[in-house]
């Protein structure tokens, strides 16, 4: 077992965790997972189940005296978002994740923890495992690439799924009991182009932004955190006044993540090199100034490029570029008139690639009111046709309306109540839960998501406080317990 979870309660949820985390699941390359979870309801002597798209379920009937109990199905998923520090070694397809614990909470050496959604099938997995609980029949659904557009939600098998209430494993706060999520797209431009020579007399240069802290997209957009691609892309329009040409632009690397670090080649004039140094170390005290409560670590850093192959973007591309991502919006869009507190409609600048003939830039939309959505992807999908890019717009997921009358939240508020003498908090997520999809491909289904206080989800820094584990482990089996 590892030493960073020893002697942690629950056991059975600690070792499950410590379990999964040693086997890799990026998002796509589920097989692994699945194939251990399969096997495990084997050694188990339960049912389990594996879709084309490559869901799972496992049935474990009831125990003794709850029979005639409605089934209940716990779902989470399995994949997880793969970020890494800059300086840190470590191969998502292979390596285990390296779990360090640090006063209270659980978190992952230089990488992500994994506990988004990793929390859910280890709660499942011990669920699975332990014959000593009281519970009607239930059902637990593993699916597949959540992080990169829920396909495993949107290609269940619905004859898949028999019960008809539904626990989401897959919050971030405990005691609190989401009822709601927001629907999304995403929104991509692409723009092609023919290489040019750099002038023979330019200098290779790297331009950087790293040290931001990073986070999801849609649970942290509210938080003033920095956008590596948008604070770099500041530097590039000064660079390009003094005649910097853009060789690729790299950043971010996951849709539903705030990108931490970006990196741009560029030639320079080497009769401008001063000035590009005085441009970039005053940009860097800006970012700085402006970040400094919320993102300290943000730096902005140039140095000569030993590695650039003399060939830059096309000029009028790379003004076209520039200033598409400058008017890009990236943040809170608007907030919810209806729940206090809750973002309504927000977009972010993703991911940047560069390849030796094109850029793509992915953009993500999120909104709790469909026809908001669909004004924030048009504003972007604008900015990208104006700036002479080809758009794709998803098709995205749908939102997960809120149901104040269901009976699984009515329960689980009692059974709150019943263990902590406080009440849970009811409320909407602005991120895309599976429960929309789900409530769509299996109507009828009643549905809340649940789980213990996890920070820094999509980021290195990603963390799960470990007395918060324990709340949520009892109240779940209090649910469990209760359900007639």
């Amino acid at each position: 077992m590892s030493d960073a979870i020893q002697g942690l309660e629950p056991e059975s949820f600690w070792r499950c965790f410590a379990a999964i985390a040693a086997i890799a699941r990026p998002s796509g390359h589920e097989a692994k997972i699945g194939a251990f979870i399969l096997d495990r309801a084997r050694q188990l002597g339960l049912e389990g189940v594996q879709d084309d798209c490559g869901n799972i379920v496992v049935r474990k009937p009831a125990s003794p005296g709850k029979e005639r109990v409605a089934g209940i199905c716990l779902q989470s998923h399995l994949d997880m978002v793969c970020e890494k520090n800059a300086d840190k070694v470590h191969d998502f397809l292979n390596d285990p994740i390296e779990l360090v614990r640090r006063d209270q909470v659980v978190t992952a050496n230089g990488t992500t923890l994994g506990a988004d959604n990793g929390v859910g099938v280890a709660a499942s997995l011990a669920l699975m495992e332990d014959r000593s609980l009281t519970h009607g029949p239930l059902e637990f659904l593993f699916t597949v690439e959540e992080e990169t557009g829920l396909t495993g939600a949107k290609n269940l098998s619905p004859s898949l799924v028999q019960s008809r209430t539904l626990l989401n494993l897959d919050s971030e706060e405990e005691g609190a009991l989401y009822i709601g999520c927001a629907g999304g797209k995403d929104t991509v431009g692409c723009w092609n182009y023919a290489a040019e020579a750099a002038a023979a007399d330019a200098v290779a240069l790297v331009v950087a932004v790293k040290g931001l802290r990073g986070g999801h997209s849609g649970l942290e957009i509210d938080k003033g955190l920095g956008n590596a691609i948008k604070l770099l892309n500041r530097a590039l329009c000064g660079l390009s006044k003094i005649g910097g040409r853009v060789a690729g632009i790299n950043g971010g690397n996951m849709r539903n993540a705030i990108p931490r670090e970006a990196t741009a080649q560029l030639y320079l004039p080497a009769a401008k090199l001063a000035e590009a140094e005085a441009l970039v170390s005053e940009l860097d005290l800006v970012f700085r100034a402006e970040l400094g409560n919320v993102d300290p670590g943000v730096v902005l850093a140039m140095s000569r490029d030993d590695a650039g192959n003399g060939k830059v973007m096309d000029a009028t591309v790379q003004e076209k570029l520039l200033k598409a991502i400058s008017g890009l919006p990236s943040g809170v869009q608007r907030m919810s008139h209806d729940i206090t507190g809750l973002v309504e409609t927000s977009t972010n600048v993703s991911v940047i690639s560069t390849s030796e003939s094109g850029v793509i830039l992915v953009t993500s939309q999120r909104s709790s009111s469909a026809s908001r959505l669909e004004e924030v992807v048009e504003s972007v999908e604008s900015i990208f046709q104006l700036g002479g890019a080809v758009v794709e717009v998803s098709e995205g997921y749908p939102g997960w309306q809120p149901n104040v009358d269901s009976a699984i939240l009515k329960l689980s508020l009692q059974c709150y109540r019943a263990l902590y003498d406080r009440d849970a908090e009811v409320k909407a997520i602005h991120a895309g839960l599976e429960c929309g999809i789900i409530g769509e491909r299996i109507p009828g289904m009643d549905m809340i998501s649940l789980g213990p206080n996890m920070e820094k989800v999509h980021s290195p820094e990603e963390r799960v406080y470990i007395d918060s584990v324990v709340n949520f482990w009892n109240f779940l089996l209090e649910i469990l317990k209760t359900a007639q």
